[in-house]
């Protein structure tokens, strides 16, 4: 179901996976307080801000490690679109988590901001994992 305030389904996914320990109405409010920070800080839409850091944290590459004949090989393999929406919601929250200040609102807002404009702890991950799967694109052909 689509988020109340945005009518996007996505903000929903975001909120249900911050919550803790069922308090829906806690991580609602959470998110709701960041995206008003977003729009006070940036003067754009927060909705866009959201949108655009979904799409730079979201790999398109990622390694399955594969077994064959005795050796495990950490093979590169394309990303679903759903599951990369996934991972970047997840890295997103995480590192938002990981951050120093007052409150989780003012992290997550700073953490979005961040990744809208390309840098932050949750691009630097989808990096990681794009280099990874570059350097192990000679085990491709296991795939």
């Amino acid at each position: 179901m689509p988020d109340a305030r945005y009518n996007s389904v996505h903000v929903t996914m975001f909120i249900n996976r911050m919550m803790h320990g069922g308090k829906k109405s806690t991580a609602t409010r959470v998110m709701y307080d960041a995206f008003d920070m977003v729009a006070e800080r940036a003067k754009k839409d927060p909705l866009e801000v959201f949108e655009s850091a979904l799409r730079n944290t979201q790999p398109t590459v990622e390694v399955k490690p594969r077994r064959v004949g005795g050796s495990t090989y950490q093979v590169p393999v394309e990303v679903r679109q759903q599951r990369g929406i996934t991972l970047a919601m997840r890295w997103l929250i995480a590192n938002a988590r990981k951050r120093g200040g007052r409150n989780m609102a003012s992290k997550l807002a700073a953490e979005l901001m961040d990744a809208a404009s390309g840098q932050g702890a949750s691009v630097k991950k989808k990096d990681e994992v794009h280099k990874m799967a570059e350097a192990n694109r000679a085990f491709a052909h296991f795939r």
